[in-house]
């Protein structure tokens, strides 16, 4: 009998079920709440505390966990009343479920991670897009495009309109000698980015602006009281066009990457199963 009831010690502990006290002339811990057959103890209110926290802290914590403590107890008890023994095999069976599924989902992911490919190749990569266009359509605008905000008041605001406007290779580099003039700028006009992310970045600009946004080759100069905007749109694809394979590549890593991990995953799955078989682990009887 004593190893059946430190087994079910070790059982309850092992669940974390703090409230259930089954054994209680056992449990040395010291109580600090009961609400009917379950118990609150000093350790589990000392886990809510650190010493960095001032004392009106923690009784503010301590009485809010308390509080919400006791109440679930009491409703849960009350459900235990109220519902049916079948309704409550129901439930019983759904917890349990979700726990072997806890347990499956995080051992196995793990395995896969640790054993699991993680590259891909361009070719993979490409094939993919290539045999899958339908399913990468753009959910919204994108733009290419280069930006400055910099001082209304700055002398050269002419010169660096040209530079900024003609865009060369030596005019690059006459704008990245004085970028430290400028409060905020952007030259990388071959990545594709979000209208939204244009928005939020360059303030006097608004979705009324997107059909102005949204023109190839335009050039674009806006004010607001913290200065001047220039902003040139090298490139356009509007929302429901065909995402291009350059926007599309971390969507398209990460479906190979999870369907890699499936694919593992049930490897996994077949060898313990077969291991387990082999070790006289697992048997159907007739």
């Amino acid at each position: 009998m004593k190893s059946i009831h430190r087994f079910l010690i070790i059982i309850l502990f092992a669940l974390g079920v703090t409230g259930c006290n089954l054994f209680e002339e056992t449990d040395e811990r010291k109580v600090v709440v009961r609400v009917n057959d379950s118990y609150l103890y000093e350790e589990d209110i000392n886990a809510l505390l650190n010493e960095d926290t001032s004392p009106e802290d923690s009784s503010l914590i301590v009485s809010t966990y308390i509080t919400r403590w006791a109440t679930q107890q009491l409703i849960v008890d009350r459900a235990r009343l109220n519902l049916s023994e079948e309704q409550q095999k129901e439930f019983n069976d759904l917890v349990e479920n979700y726990r072997n599924e806890l347990y499956t989902n995080a051992y196995t992911e793990a395995l896969a991670r640790k054993n699991m490919d993680t590259s891909f190749t361009e070719t993979e990569l490409e094939t993919y897009y290539e045999e899958n266009k339908e399913n990468f359509r753009l959910k919204e605008d994108l733009v290419k495009l280069r930006y400055i905000n910099l001082d209304k008041n700055l002398n050269n605001l002419k010169q660096i309109k040209t530079w900024f406007e003609r865009f060369n290779e030596e005019d690059r580099q006459e704008l990245d000698k004085i970028a430290l003039q400028f409060k905020n700028y952007s030259f990388n006009d071959s990545v594709w980015v979000k209208t939204k992310s244009v928005y939020d970045k360059i303030k006097p600009l608004s979705i009324e602006d997107r059909s102005d946004l949204l023109k190839t080759s335009n050039f674009l100069q806006l004010e607001d009281s913290l200065g001047v905007y220039l902003i040139y749109v090298n490139d356009v694809l509007e929302k429901n066009e065909q995402a291009p394979i350059d926007y599309a590549r971390p969507s398209i890593k990460q479906i190979l990457l999870n369907k890699r991990k499936l694919d593992l995953t049930k490897e996994l799955e077949k060898e313990i199963t077969k291991d387990a078989i082999k070790n006289n682990q697992f048997e159907i009887y007739d």
